[in-house]
């Protein structure tokens, strides 16, 4: 049992399960707060009814039929907006300079460059590892009395869904600004 146990630990590393995508930022490390400075970009979105952890309405398929259709590579990380549910792809270096054209479940959206709170997490991704480090952030902002929240808290995610729960890696964003 225990070379089962050995063999899937070291089929489940982080070296096999990650692929070569483009990042579109850095990564925050696990564990820290920082405030980044994010480019602008130009993003593939896609939006839901419902908020985002109760939907099953299939936001990442959607946007990845986009993105094989239209022959764009897959970047790293995906952005998604908790309630309404919205979930964002963007595109990479390469694909900068096509014509972006969206469809009836893709809008294609040139994001100006905002300011963010940024906290790393370790784990999957679900609703309490998403409010725990929200409440975080919003700890952060009430001792740092020189920045305010100029948006709502969304989710920033790493990993795709093949990797394991306890492996992946997220980043929880608040938008802000210098007061």
């Amino acid at each position: 049992m225990m070379k089962y146990v050995a063999l899937f630990l070291a089929l489940a590393s982080p070296a096999v399960l990650v692929r070569g995508y483009e990042e579109v930022q850095p990564k925050t490390p696990v564990g820290k707060i920082v405030v980044l400075d994010l480019p602008p970009r130009t993003a593939l979105e896609t939006t839901s009814g419902e908020p985002y952890f109760s939907s099953s309405d299939g936001m990442f398929r959607r946007l990845f039929r986009y993105i094989q259709k239209n022959d764009i590579k897959m970047t790293t990380p995906v952005e998604v907006d908790i309630n309404p549910g919205k979930m964002r792809f963007f595109v990479g270096s390469k694909d900068t300079q096509r014509k972006g054209v969206g469809d009836q479940n893709v809008d294609v959206t040139n994001l100006k460059a905002r300011k963010v709170l940024s906290i790393g997490v370790r784990g999957g991704y679900t609703e309490g590892n998403f409010i725990t480090n929200k409440k975080k952030l919003l700890k952060w902002l009430r001792n740092n009395s020189d920045y305010k929240a100029a948006g709502k808290a969304y989710a920033v995610y790493w990993n795709g869904p093949f990797m394991p729960g306890f492996l992946k890696r997220s980043e929880i964003h608040i938008p802000i600004r210098i007061k």
